[in-house]
């Protein structure tokens, strides 16, 4: 149903793409989670259907950004590192509605034209960590908080937990279990200033990783085991 039914059908493309090339890549991801993980999803319902919207998420694998952008009901544009942007790849995931953000130096390009996205209504989706890790989340970067606070947008968190591949182990299980937990949207203080920015950034390190130790619970518990796909 999510393949024919995709959701997010007012939401404005960036100027470099259009819907039909999102949607097409909205597909790609859909595939690629059938194929590669047994999905275990819960509350997508949570994630509001219209309107200026930054969904971030932990991030432990390349594989994460697929995930999300083939299962949310949004056409969501991530800002993903400028070095994945390069080649075959690099073309895919311009077309399909990507930035490419250069890390560590001050990239105003990308930022400025997802800030406009979101002022449109658009989503934009950010790995506010910055980089793969063991994705809880106990530091991130200031980019998400500023395109929030900017744009007056809602934050919805994401936790995600399983793409990556356990450690210790030399092999990836076939078709492993991949979690992932939506969390409620709340808003960021509104504003272009340090004091905005910093609050807003704030308040999503403290959201997104109180989402993870609620996943990382559920799991152990089992009760994320019993989501449905």
């Amino acid at each position: 149903m999510r393949w024919f039914n995709l959701g997010g059908s007012a939401d404005p493309p960036p100027e470099h793409t259009g819907p039909k090339g999102m949607d097409r890549g909205r597909r790609i991801g859909i595939t690629l989670c059938f194929f590669m993980y047994r999905m275990r999803v819960r509350g997508m319902d949570r994630v509001p259907t219209s309107g200026p919207l930054v969904v971030v998420a932990n991030h432990q694998n390349f594989m994460d950004g697929a995930v999300l952008f083939g299962l949310l009901p949004r056409r969501v544009s991530f800002l993903v590192k400028a070095e994945a942007v390069k080649g075959p790849l690099g073309w895919l995931l311009t077309n399909v509605g990507q930035y490419a953000l250069v890390r560590d130096v001050p990239d105003r390009e990308p930022l400025l034209k997802a800030l406009a996205q979101l002022k449109a209504g658009g989503a934009i989706g950010i790995f506010p960590e910055g980089t793969r890790g063991a994705g809880n989340v106990t530091n991130v970067f200031p980019g998400a908080g500023w395109l929030a606070a900017r744009a007056g947008a809602v934050v919805v968190p994401v936790a995600l937990r399983g793409t990556a591949r356990p450690e210790g182990r030399k092999h990836r299980r076939f078709k492993p279990e991949v979690h992932m937990l939506v969390g409620d949207p709340f808003p960021v203080p509104r504003g272009g200033g340090k004091t905005a920015v910093a609050a807003a950034t704030e308040e999503i390190r403290q959201q997104l990783a109180a989402l993870v130790v609620t996943l990382d619970a559920d799991i152990a518990s089992g009760a994320s085991a019993k989501a449905t796909r």
